[in-house]
């Protein structure tokens, strides 16, 4: 082929060497060392398919007789999820601006993006324990929860879709003598808007399955439920609560899935 040197051996970076075959050895025997130590085997295997058999019998045909208390979980968690998305969609735009290196100083960036990773840092249901200590039982320490979490990841995203801007455009509005926040709402906004309403439709779907977890630990909504059908051993509401959640998720990614294809 023209243009190639025949004579120029390429090195393959594929290429085997004792330093890859250690390594291969190395996470194979490490594989083998947690098995073991964690008690893995083909029997607990054998018996867990057993045992979830009997489960799904218990759980089959669901149990909707309690609609009433089914509906204002699922209504709880609904609102626990608008909420907290709103809120935490509304501040994450503002973090996420103060977060992006391009458009502010690393004196003020820094620390928002340390913040940022500490919502990052937990799990949802760790967070709830912490906010069921500090406020309570109830939708309050959800939405704080969820508000938490939805920083976490939106904030974050947003400040890389900035970072990833062409200044351009943003030079041309400075240009004009356009003051600060001109030059956000003409000239940063229309280049993220479409990636924003992406990252924001799915951080209410997010919402929406945690807010249904959250309850599990006492922070309102349909997980509180679903965890007291559990120690009841009321299997077949417990499965009546779990067709009902992935009713809402469907709902959901039905919803953010218009709201994509308009923007």
């Amino acid at each position: 082929m023209a243009g190639l040197n025949p004579s120029v051996d390429v090195e393959n970076p594929f290429k085997s060497s004792w330093v890859n075959r250690v390594c291969i050895l190395g996470i194979i025997a490490y594989l083998f060392y947690s098995f073991s130590s964690l008690n893995l085997s083909v029997e607990r295997l054998i018996v867990g398919f057993g045992e979830s058999e009997r489960l799904l019998s218990r759980m089959f045909p669901p149990d909707f007789s309690r609609s009433s208390l089914l509906l204002s979980g699922l209504a709880e968690s609904l609102q626990i999820a608008i909420i907290s998305s709103f809120f935490g969609i509304l501040i994450s735009l503002f973090l996420g601006l103060l977060a992006a290196r391009n458009m502010m100083p690393s004196i003020v960036s820094t620390p928002v993006r340390g913040f940022i990773a500490l919502c990052r840092s937990f799990h949802p249901v760790i967070i709830a324990i912490l906010f069921v200590k500090a406020v309570g039982f109830g939708a309050l320490a959800g939405i704080l929860t969820l508000v938490f979490a939805s920083i976490g990841f939106i904030a974050k995203l947003f400040a890389e879709a900035i970072e990833e801007i062409s200044f351009k455009q943003v030079e041309a509005i400075r240009a004009t003598g356009a003051n600060f926040i001109s030059v956000i709402l003409f000239a940063v906004m229309p280049q993220v808007f479409t990636r924003f309403i992406g990252f924001a439709s799915y951080q209410l779907d997010s919402n929406l399955r945690n807010s249904t977890m959250v309850g599990i630990v006492g922070a309102g909504g349909l997980g509180g439920t679903l965890f007291s059908a559990f120690q009841r051993f009321d299997y077949d509401f417990v499965a009546a609560i779990l067709i009902t959640i992935i009713a809402l998720i469907l709902v959901g990614e039905f919803l953010s899935n218009i709201v994509r294809r308009i923007f």
